[in-house]
């Protein structure tokens, strides 16, 4: 088996052995991701199934840590102004392509919280969407709490000037260059009982999804496994022709 220590055989058992401790390290990387998504699961599991709680306390206690609000319910109370609504598109319901209807809650304090009214389909394109209107007058209204929506590395850029109909995303701070009051820096997605003539509302976020990294995971040992197994098995191949 002296041949084993030559200097190609060497070279081949450092690879092997390289390229297997990467492969296992991945699959430990994606666990650690699968641990994270778990605990990411279960505190948002948790802030949802909290009792709603007025936004304006909510933002009073967490100050600049707007992350930390993400999935809790709260409740909101002001005069919806339709006049100021912006159409999110590209959102899709049971198939049908159409829009999200983001509406301006003006409260008592002069400060507005933006709400995600739900679903419209895309002959509802103009503001406001008099087909589908939001309550008059002061109603109370209760969703969970979403932060402002960043643009992905190479997602679609709204336009940074002019009065915007339709967005690529809730943006508050564009959103904010074209209504003549202070918005709140995270927004509310309605929930409630569904209304006729009005937009069908967003479905409730579920905490279930633990993603693929499990699965990854396996295919990451597996890969390492399978690599190893087979170069033992090359080796005893090779040892079987040179004796």
């Amino acid at each position: 088996m002296r041949w084993l220590l030559s200097p190609r055989w060497v070279v081949a058992h450092v690879v092997v052995i390289v390229v297997a401790i990467v492969f296992v390290n991945l699959g430990f990387w994606q666990l650690r991701r699968l641990d994270e998504r778990r605990t990411a699961n279960a505190v948002g599991e948790s802030r949802f199934e909290s009792e709603p709680t007025g936004l304006d306390v909510l933002l009073g206690a967490v100050g600049s840590d707007l992350d930390s609000l993400e999935f809790h319910r709260a409740v909101a109370t002001g005069s919806f102004q339709p006049e100021h609504e912006v159409l999110i598109r590209s959102q899709v319901h049971q198939g049908v392509a159409g829009f999200h209807v983001i509406t301006p809650l003006l409260t008592e304090s002069g400060r507005a919280v933006l709400v995600n009214r739900g679903w419209v389909p895309l002959g509802l394109d103009q503001v406001p969407v008099t087909e589908a209107p939001p309550p008059d007058g002061l109603v109370t209204v209760e969703g969970w709490v979403h932060p402002t929506q960043l643009r992905p590395a190479l997602g679609p850029q709204d336009p940074g000037e002019g009065r915007l109909v339709t967005m690529s995303r809730v943006d508050i701070a564009r959103i904010q260059e074209q209504v003549p009051f202070h918005l709140e820096p995270v927004y509310l997605v309605l929930l409630g009982e569904q209304v006729e003539g009005r937009p069908v509302l967003p479905t409730p976020p579920t905490f279930d999804d633990e993603g693929s990294h499990l699965a990854y995971a396996i295919q990451w040992f597996g890969f390492a496994l399978i690599g190893v197994v087979g170069y033992l098995a090359i080796i005893r191949r090779t040892g079987r022709r040179s004796g």
